[in-house]
């Protein structure tokens, strides 16, 4: 038996030891004995078989693993390289204008009653764009309520250097402000891009700092969801609408802090300045910016003036909407069908209104052959289409007649 299992480990099957001549008749094996070995001899070349069949399909399913494997990774390193490569534009743009948008911090000194000394504190933060290098001296634009009331200004870079800002000039009406830098600190100045040729679906990024400089550089893409819209401005916060902003509308993220930051289109250019975001709750990705195409004449008078020199009437202005009917009636004697136009509350001395004979209580109903409805389109009609020392021409109701008025605009210093 010991040499029966030696020889099946060696591979070998080997049959037990022949009966010898001597060894009686009685004593050998039954035939039933010998059928038995021939079971156990074709059960153990059945099971060599079943063990080299399964041993094959293993081998068969390794190599296939391996070639799904291969195959799945190939799919993997394809993908990969296929996002990596439409990524390459927006970082190469972001790259090469980061260095143009800066953090604008709000600075004012605040006397403390306990102590004797007083100190500068943060009230507010935003975003601005270098447009502009001359000679020893460059250009920030951003927003004017981002400047406005600062004593002090500080200029955060994209690399986390600072450096002292100076208010040039703001204005309220378009919410724009330059500010001035030393040249030497600038790095990068942007390029204007063209507004008027941006098409609704077009790519942009908004580049700025939200909620402050822990957030400074960052970076949100969207397209320009519509142009020309009209956001109704209530500087006094009386209820009453002072001013409608032309902007562009984003769904490029814009929030607090993003405000004086910069949209550029795909080439690297600044096409709009950060300016707002519809703040609802049922309201969601509606970010505005102001036209470069508008900011641009604004951004030229503030840079050289100081200030916008709009053409000026010399009158104070009420809505006729917001007088009774019974006095439109009675004090104005107006018609019936005459529901809109602007009511003169006061002329100024000196002033162009005084020396085109305008009264109190004249009805301004039209413009330059523009109708006039509110104090809104009379002043979009002044300062969008006028100029200072412009002729203008308009009609007024005047104790119920229509008549016909020519006056030459001002600026509002030379009276």
């Amino acid at each position: 038996m010991d040499e029966f299992k030696q020889n099946q480990a060696n591979g070998e099957l080997q049959p037990p030891a022949p009966v010898t001549e001597s060894t009686p008749r009685h004593s050998q094996r039954p035939p039933k004995r010998r059928g038995g070995f021939m079971s156990g001899f074709i059960g153990v070349v059945i099971g060599a078989l079943l063990v080299w069949f399964i041993m094959q399909g293993d081998n068969n399913t390794k190599e296939q693993s391996l070639v799904n494997g291969a195959e799945q990774k190939d799919d993997i390193v394809q993908t990969e390289r296929i996002s990596l490569d439409v990524n390459t534009d927006v970082t190469d743009i972001v790259e090469k204008v980061a260095d143009s948008v800066v953090g604008v911090t709000n600075l004012k000194t605040i006397s403390d009653p306990w102590s004797p000394e007083e100190t500068t504190r943060e009230t507010g933060s935003g975003s601005g764009v270098i447009y502009k290098k001359q000679g020893d001296k460059a250009y920030i634009v951003t927003n004017h309520h981002v400047v406005e009331g600062a004593q002090e200004l500080e200029i955060t870079f994209d690399d986390g250097s600072k450096t002292a800002g100076k208010i040039v000039g703001g204005d309220m009406w378009t919410d724009l402000a330059v500010i001035e830098i030393d040249a030497k600190v600038v790095k990068t100045v942007i390029d204007f891009g063209d507004s008027d040729a941006l098409k609704r679906g077009e790519t942009v990024m908004a580049i700025g700092n939200p909620l402050g400089l822990g957030f400074s550089g960052s970076v949100t893409v969207g397209v320009v969801s519509g142009k020309d819209r009209s956001i109704p401005i209530d500087f006094d916060e009386n209820g009453t609408v002072d001013w409608f902003a032309d902007v562009l509308q984003t769904d490029a993220a814009i929030n607090p802090g993003n405000s004086g930051g910069a949209l550029i289109n795909l080439a690297g250019q600044l096409i709009g300045i950060n300016s707002m975001k519809i703040s609802e709750a049922t309201v969601e990705g509606i970010g505005l910016a102001i036209p470069i195409n508008l900011a641009i004449p604004i951004i030229d008078q503030l840079e050289k003036h100081g200030e916008v020199n709009r053409p000026t009437m010399g009158v104070t202005l009420l809505d006729l909407r917001s007088i009774p009917a019974q006095q439109q009636r009675e004090m104005l004697k107006l018609p019936a069908n005459v529901t809109e136009g602007v009511v003169i509350n006061e002329v100024m001395s000196n002033s162009p209104a005084q020396l085109a004979d305008v009264k109190q209580y004249d009805v301004i109903v039209e413009m330059d052959g523009e109708k006039i409805g509110d104090m809104v389109s009379l002043r979009k009609h002044l300062y969008n289409s006028k100029q200072v020392g412009d002729t203008m021409q308009m009609k007024v109701y005047r104790d119920g007649r229509l008549i016909d008025i020519e006056m030459v605009l001002k600026d509002g210093n030379s009276f």
